[in-house]
């Protein structure tokens, strides 16, 4: 006899005759756990819940990113939810082997401790173990400066030869004026700008904003770009764009341009000379140090939260603490 419920069970009781039913039980097969990915799926998420949960800028999460796909590398067909303390120790060897800098293999120790707490709250691992991992100590690196004769030249680099020499002088000029990051200047929108009142308004990390005195070479070399090529720049984009340096196609200059343009200048000037946007901001702290500005407005005008990171240029430059010193005390 054929039941058309298939979770029925016919059984036919040959003693009796009878014919009777009763429900099968239905057998649940657990769904295997799948390891594939695994870590990349949870990474993802990481960076989501930094986003939108945590509110982090996009180029932290973006760091943080860069330093998991590193772990995954070496994570390769290991279980997360397994390792130990003993792995978790090999990992920062291996990191150590692919010859990064020390500050770069602590960040990457930081990153990972960070994305362990994330597994701890979404209930992934009970425990953990990267928080016993201790941080290489870091040594303390004098900056690399421009002297003030190398500026000049460097910020005249750009000629008649270059298709946007208004706009990259301006740049450079922004960046050693101000000492801002390449990704601040990126991100300086036409109203944060104030010529007349020869300052602008910075954006830095946690959205903190900050004024900035504009020198006069600066505030000229804006105008320039302002008056002559910006205008070209918004007619190829159609649209008026907020921002205040824009690229070939009227968009947002991207800071990973901006790097772009200052080691193209830097290998005219001098090839061997290693210049980046944040030798720019070095300089720009060292000067104004070398000149007799106060630590603590340096600290206000870099963006610093603490006045300890400020502090590392006063090891760079140590003629105006000698005459400080001949100056005022007796027995110099």
């Amino acid at each position: 006899m054929f039941h058309p419920n298939p979770s029925v069970d016919t059984i036919h009781l040959a003693e009796t005759g009878n014919l009777t039913t009763r429900p099968r039980r239905k057998v649940i097969r657990p769904i295997p756990r799948q390891h594939g990915n695994e870590a990349q799926r949870w990474t993802e998420a990481f960076g989501n819940y930094l986003l939108n949960e945590c509110h982090l800028a996009r180029n932290t999460v973006a760091a943080y990113a860069r330093d998991l796909r590193r772990f995954s590398k070496w994570l390769g067909k290991r279980q997360l939810v397994n390792l130990t303390i003993q792995q978790l120790s090999e990992y920062a060897a291996w990191l150590h082997d692919q010859e990064l800098a020390t500050a770069s293999i602590a960040r990457h120790i930081v990153s990972l401790k960070v994305f362990f707490r994330y597994l701890q709250l979404e209930g992934i691992l009970q425990q953990n173990l990267a928080e016993l991992l201790g941080s290489q100590k870091l040594w303390q690196r004098i900056p690399r400066v421009m002297s003030p004769q190398e500026v000049p030249k460097f910020l005249a680099a750009p000629n008649a030869q270059d298709p946007l020499r208004l706009r990259d002088r301006a740049t450079l000029e922004l960046l050693y004026a101000t000492g801002c990051r390449a990704s601040e200047i990126s991100s300086l929108k036409v109203r944060d700008v104030h010529l007349e009142e020869r300052y602008c308004l910075c954006q830095g990390k946690g959205n903190k904003q900050r004024l900035v005195p504009l020198g006069k070479p600066a505030r000229e070399a804006v105008r320039r770009y302002l008056k002559i090529e910006r205008p070209v720049l918004v007619a190829t984009a159609g649209t008026q764009p907020a921002w205040l340096l824009l690229s070939r196609r009227g968009r947002k200059l991207r800071r990973e341009a901006i790097w772009e343009l200052v080691k193209k200048y830097a290998a005219r000037v001098d090839p061997s000379a290693p210049i980046s946007p944040h030798t720019l901001r070095h300089s720009f702290a060292t000067h104004l140090l070398s000149g007799g500005a106060d630590l603590r407005q340096v600290q206000e005008m870099l963006g610093h939260a603490s006045i300890a990171t400020t502090q590392i240029y006063t090891h760079v430059d140590q003629s105006h603490l000698k005459h400080i010193h001949q100056q005022f005390h007796p027995r110099a």
